[in-house]
């Protein structure tokens, strides 16, 4: 972030706003050149989300947008907008924070953009000047990653307890991870006022001492140094440490750690990117980054209670030790791991992490399938996680899933036994059959991508691509390491549609249809036309409503995202040759009265849904068009209207005589749809000869008054406004054009949500259904030339020994973040996906699978805990690994709700011995 010049500063710090519009500019134009201008080492700012939400609607931000971004077509929010109180941190502040401390620690459950956000170091100050109060609770912006760097903001440093040998006395430090050691020297020293070359300080993890910290550059994430562990203070007499100091480390008391629930580190400016850079060897920094004073365990080494050990909790590393476990009980790969690897180490592959990855992760699964141990502190790997991988740095909660498919994926290439990829030119597939191109693909791939995860875990599916324009059919053979299975309701959306028949012969009906929700307007026409019965020579035409006119869907493939769910739509039933017929649309004028200070005002506004209908070929007289409007209004007669209210004041016959049958049947194929008007004995231009009503532009601003004999001009929409009067409102049921429905109501898709359960193999059919691609994700068509909303069709061809399946419970855009918590029934023996393969090629696997392993999230977003279920292969008992604690579990007590990541090992069974569940 840069700094001012001193003129600028000075300029703008000599005339503070006295209006909300001048704070927000102020505001806004300081945030636009602090992200233009983000580096390293700046200084960003917590500030709670209940005072910034008041400043915001004080100062007419948009709640919908970002903070940066306001709300330029109503400058203040409210009409009397009320100017907030003092800034007020107070709530943020942990009750163990250090009194007076310049880096205040905050609660350990908080969540951006609901408890706080994060602003600029001169917009806090700006604030600060406006409104005083605080306290101040700065945050530095940290790079991580090793090429790719990217940047946040350390919102939760390390929080350290500094144990002093001298006296056994505590206290807390706040260091960033980032801080060298010689930092965290300075600071300890400063402190208790100490010399620095009279003191060492100790890793003290645990209570134990394990590496002394001299190397004065590295930093404290590289040293393991993780959050709310202990440090020893030991002071050296004559270069020595001091005995006292020694001898006192064994009673030392030690403090419980505490979990926190939830941490957040935020990304301000770039993003999380997989590094893929240069890194050391892994010759002996290898031996001395293993986890916690352990050894290698020797090839044919018998282990007792081999697979039971838990994993210490680093501070919210339970999405990571949930993977872990996974993946550490998946036979192949403890077969694999046990034994002597290093051969298959690739340290040339740029995709790879030098092997580090995988001699790390070796190392641990070692650990974790040694016997005599209750749980392993993940120290080591922690820290080259976070080193190749900066999106799972800092203390705060991650996904499991996403964790694993970095896990295989790295391991993979970091195992690879490709040395030199070799160059593939990808052919067409020319009119081949599935199974030929299948192979070549398969081929091609394993030429290129060799490794122990490609041996267990990878499969092959066909992807078939539509082009809707030009029907141009694209397939292709690609692997993947696990299946992502959408749970069905996922992928549809509810939208409530309104549908108006053009030749007035039913009354408006509301439909609520199920569409694709990356689906296009054809999708929405398709749904209406089945649950309105629309009949072969009838057509819909879709159209939004917005301030009492309509904009019409007239292209077939706009995205159906676009419509949001407060919005309203409708549906008019026409011809199916609607669009070689003048469309007559009737729009609705409401005559309003009031006296102003000067004069008696007159004022026509638009009311109701716009109706519209198609003139015949030879309509063209005045008297034609009030024919037709007289057929749109006849449903809307009322059963009983005034005999002489129209006549006495001069409007017209009487229309006593019109009287609508009931149309209370609501089945959408009904015969109801035909109505009948009894004792109807006048035509339709009569019915509604007390209207008035003129012709008008699509802005309704142009009036000119129609009369029956005017010849119309033709043209392909005839705009006709519509006055209601009381006369008008008394003889005709208004209330039918309004109060339409909006296209999504969250309340009730909530309760359908709680109540639906799925199965297995439900969210496989899910999966393979065809479905439009997302308007983010559009498809280059070679035909067209052009990027097309294709449809796409995924199919299973090949099945790998490991099946992952991960359950997309999470889904999020910008207007919502959510987790579905439904039941999904998964078979736990004898999953057998057959049906489902499509290559039928003769073949000695099977595709019966048996469940091994669960990963398990409890609770929403944000937060939440992971947890793994595993099965001990030889023994066949299952167990639950919650980071440290290792407890037996019964097989019926695994499927949960909570289930997330399944993990699938295929069995050899025969055909008949298949249950099913």
């Amino acid at each position: 972030m840069t700094i001012m010049n001193s003129g600028d500063l000075l300029s703008l710090e000599s005339c503070l706003p006295c209006t909300p519009e001048e704070e927000r500019e102020t505001i806004m134009e300081l945030t636009r050149e602090a992200e233009a201008n983000l580096k390293e080492g700046d200084s960003a700012y917590v500030i709670s989300a209940r005072w910034w939400k008041d400043w915001q609607t004080y100062v007419g931000f948009d709640e919908t947008e970002l903070p940066h971004r306001c709300n330029h077509s109503n400058n203040v929010a409210l009409k009397n907008p009320r100017r907030p109180g003092q800034l007020n941190n107070k709530e943020l502040i942990s009750d163990g924070s250090n009194e007076g401390s310049d880096r205040p620690m905050l609660h350990m459950d908080l969540q951006e953009g609901m408890d706080y956000h994060l602003v600029d170091q001169r917009v806090w100050k700006k604030l600060l000047e406006w409104y005083k109060g605080g306290p101040e609770i700065p945050r530095k912006v940290i790079s991580e990653g090793i090429n790719s760097r990217s940047l946040r903001v350390e919102v939760y440093p390390l929080v350290l307890k500094l144990i002093d040998a001298r006296d056994n006395s505590q206290r807390s430090i706040i260091m960033s991870r980032k801080a060298s050691v010689r930092e965290l020297y300075d600071e300890v020293c400063r402190l208790l006022k100490l010399d620095q070359a009279q003191v060492s300080i100790w890793d003290y993890f645990n209570g134990e001492k394990h590496d002394l910290l001299e190397n004065y550059d590295q930093t404290l994430e590289e040293a393991k140094i993780q959050m709310n562990q202990q440090i020893l203070l030991e002071r050296k007499a004559n270069g020595a440490l001091n005995s006292i100091g020694l001898d006192l480390t064994e009673n030392v008391m030690a403090l419980v750690p505490f979990e926190p629930s939830r941490l957040s580190t935020t990304t301000i400016a770039g993003g999380p990117a997989l590094s893929n850079g240069i890194s050391v060897g892994f010759g002996s920094s290898f031996l001395r980054d293993m986890e916690d004073g352990d050894d290698i365990i020797s090839n044919g080494t018998k282990i007792d209670d081999r697979g039971l050990t838990g994993l210490q909790n680093l501070g919210n590393t339970c999405f990571m030790n949930s993977a872990i476990q996974c993946l550490v009980h998946t036979p192949p790969l403890v077969e694999y791991f046990l034994q002597d690897y290093t051969r298959e180490i690739n340290t040339k592959n740029p995709l790879g992490m030098q092997g580090e990855l995988a001699l790390s992760f070796g190392d641990l699964l070692r650990k974790l399938w040694s016997s005599g141990r209750t749980s392993v502190a993940p120290r080591a790997f922690k820290t080259k996680l976070a080193r190749f991988a900066p999106q799972f740095s800092g203390y705060n909660q991650h996904d499991s899933q996403e964790l694993l498919a970095f896990l295989l994926d790295g391991l993979h290439e970091d195992l690879n036994r490709v040395k030199n990829k070799p160059y593939i030119e990808v052919k067409d597939s020319d009119g081949r059959s599935d199974e030929e191109v299948a192979y070549e693909s398969w081929k091609n791939h394993k030429a290129r991508n060799d490794s122990i995860i490609v041996d267990v875990c990878q499969g092959q599916y066909k992807s078939t691509l539509v082009c809707p324009v030009c029907s141009k059919v694209s397939v292709t053979f690609d692997p993947f390491m696990y299946l992502s299975l959408p749970l069905p309701s996922t992928l549809t959306r509810s939208m409530n549609v309104t549908v108006f028949s053009g030749d007035g012969s039913a009354l408006p009906m509301p439909f609520t249809v199920t569409v694709p929700k990356n689906g296009c307007c054809r999708d929405l026409v398709r749904a209406l036309s089945i649950a309105c019965c629309l009949e072969s020579s009838e057509a819909l035409l879709v159209a939004e409503v917005l301030d009492h006119r309509i904009r019409y869907l007239e292209n077939p493939f706009e995205a159906l995202s676009n419509i949001k769910d407060e919005e309203h739509y409708v549906a008019y039933r026409l011809p199916a040759n609607h669009e070689k017929l003048v469309k007559l649309e009737l729009v609705h004028v409401k005559a309003e009265s009031f006296l102003s200070e000067s004069q008696y005002i007159l004022h026509r506004k638009l009311v109701g849904v716009p109706l519209v209908t198609c003139l015949a070929k030879d309509a063209n007289t005045g008297s034609d068009i009030r024919a037709s409007i007289a057929a749109v209004l006849t449903p809307l007669l009322r059963k009983k209207a005034s005999p002489t209210a129209c006549k006495d004041n001069g409007y017209g016959p009487s229309l006593d005589a019109y009287v609508s049958t009931d149309n209370t049947d609501n089945a959408p194929c009904s015969s109801g749809r035909n109505l009948s008007i009894s004792n109807m004995e006048v035509d339709g231009s009569d019915q509604i000869s007390h209207f008035q009503m003129s012709l008008t532009d699509d802005r309704c601003m142009r009036r000119t008054p129609i009369n029956n004999d005017d010849n119309i001009l033709p043209d392909s929409c005839i705009r006709v406004a519509l006055e209601w009067s009381d006369c008008e409102l008394n003889l005709y049921d208004f209330s039918f054009l309004e109060d339409l429905p909006e296209i999504f109501k969250s309340v009730f898709m909530s309760k359908k949500t709680r109540q639906e359960a799925f199965t297995l193999f439900s969210c496989l059919e899910t999966f393979m259904k065809e479905e439009p691609l997302g308007p983010d994700d559009m498809w280059y068509c070679p035909r067209c030339k052009q990027h097309r909303q294709a449809t796409k069709k995924l199919d299973l061809w090949r099945l790998p020994e490991i099946l992952v399946v991960h359950l997309k419970r999470f889904s999020y855009s910008r207007f919502l973040k959510n987790k579905l918590d439904t039941f999904v029934s998964f078979p736990v023996r004898n999953l057998d996906l057959s049906k489902y393969v499509l290559n039928k090629a003769a073949t000695p696997q099977s595709h019966v699978y048996e469940l091994y392993a669960v990963s398990n999230h409890y609770g929403g977003l944000g937060g939440g805990h992971y947890t793994a279920y595993a099965k001990l292969i030889e023994e066949g008992t299952w167990y639950h690994f919650d980071d440290g604690h290792v407890s037996a579990v019964s097989e019926d007590a695994i499927k949960t709700s909570a289930a997330y990541v399944l993990f699938y090992r295929r069995t050899k069974v025969n055909s008949a011995d298949i249950a099913v569940e």
